[in-house]
């Protein structure tokens, strides 16, 4: 006998599905920066996806948000470690906001490790083909206060 489960079980058993895919979504983030893998990067985001991260630069489609990526950390491949925490995800059918808290841990000159920055994404978030993606992700540099000024070659 086939027992179809109830909605209320099937909605609270998509929800916890789209936040874990959520999250991983921000870890999958972390972990394209820091192999530099730019490709990987790209395909997280929608296909008109933006993202607007301060002093780094914006750009808005995934070849344009690659190009960005690619010509600001592009050699630096295994040079940063990106430690994503604190998720907050808001869901509201195929569409979610979110923020999640980001640190960047580098190697000082004698080879230890820095914590380099710290800050934070807000996102909006939306399922794209049955896939989440990030919509818009606007990105915040909370330490240090200051950030050095980008070169002249990136995009806006």
């Amino acid at each position: 006998m086939d027992q179809q489960l109830p909605t209320e079980v099937e909605d609270r058993v998509r929800r916890l599905e789209d936040i874990i895919e959520i999250h991983q979504l921000f870890v999958d983030y972390g972990l394209a920066l820091d192999a530099g893998d730019f490709d990987a990067y790209a395909d997280l985001f929608a296909e008109d996806g933006e993202v607007l991260l301060g002093p780094m630069g914006r750009a808005k489609g995934r070849e344009n948000i690659k190009a960005l990526m690619s010509g600001t950390l592009s050699g630096r491949a295994g040079g940063s470690f990106h430690i994503i925490s604190s998720p907050q995800v808001t869901l509201d059918g195929d569409t979610a906001t979110s923020q999640v808290m980001w640190s960047v841990v580098t190697a000082d000159e004698s080879g230890k490790a820095a914590m380099t920055m710290i800050g934070r994404h807000r996102d909006d978030l939306v399922r794209e083909h049955g896939r989440w993606k990030i919509a818009r992700r606007r990105g915040y540099v909370d330490i240090p206060k200051a950030m050095p000024a980008p070169p002249s070659n990136r995009r806006q």
